[in-house]
């Protein structure tokens, strides 16, 4: 697993500062958490297997809430992932029984539900400030969700440069993006950020591909020669 640290030290080479005289750990940081939140931001919006995650643990919704926070204690307890970026399917169950049924999302809850009646199971949620919204059920129901995730918790601090980040794939990347923002905002050497950027494109490619190509890896049974044949009666 890549440390910042080494990423750091990479990038500080790559600006012709082995030493790390100019470069240092504290100057170069901020650069890095930026290469790491534009990485981050680019596998959540080509939906990229390492952002897909489901809640560890179920979400326990009490009887009759409406909504579902991602601050414990805002509206219920507890709270949604703290690394939640996009909600893609919520599913239900009546607490303790994992029975699980798919929710269907609305861009509003309908009016006609104000009544205050309620219902045993929700049915439907939207989304809206930072919260899940619900029909209040009369029962005590579990949630569980599929969603993606952040993967990293930005911003790295100094103390931290020297834990694991937590994906091997991404490298060559922050250290090709850190230096090329680091050319760009400290030397303020335009022709050396260019030439560095253009490195990052070549290496979040290869990063992006690894993860693509996982993805059709997909056994598919081909049907048999002339199949076709075969099915219209035609005897060969």
């Amino acid at each position: 697993m890549p440390k910042p640290s080494e990423i750091i030290t990479a990038a500080a080479a790559l600006m012709n500062d082995s030493a790390q005289t100019q470069y240092t750990n504290a100057a170069v940081l901020p650069y890095f958490n930026l290469a790491l939140d534009e990485l981050q931001e680019t596998f959540e919006l080509n939906g990229l297997p390492i952002t897909h995650k489901t809640t560890p643990a179920v979400i326990t919704v009490p009887a009759v809430s409406k909504a579902i926070n991602i601050f414990v204690g805002f509206d219920t307890n507890p709270a949604l992932p703290s690394d939640l970026i996009e909600i893609e399917q919520i599913w239900e169950s009546q607490t303790g029984l994992n029975q699980w049924t798919p929710m269907t999302k609305k861009d509003f809850l309908p009016h006609y539900l104000e009544d205050g009646t309620t219902i045993s199971n929700f049915l439907i949620w939207s989304w809206e400030n930072e919260k899940i919204n619900l029909v209040a059920a009369n029962q005590v129901n579990d949630l569980k969700l599929d969603y993606v995730g952040s993967i990293f918790k930005t911003p790295i601090l100094i103390g931290n440069i020297n834990m694991n980040l937590p994906y091997t794939k991404v490298k060559t990347y922050l250290e090709y993006k850190t230096a090329a923002l680091c050319a760009l905002f400290v030397a303020e050497n335009e022709s050396r950020a260019m030439a560095l950027d253009s490195l990052t494109t070549t290496a979040l490619s290869r990063s992006m591909g690894i993860q693509i190509k996982g993805l059709q890896s997909i056994v598919v049974r081909r049907k048999p020669f002339r199949y076709s044949f075969k099915h219209r009666g035609v005897n060969y």
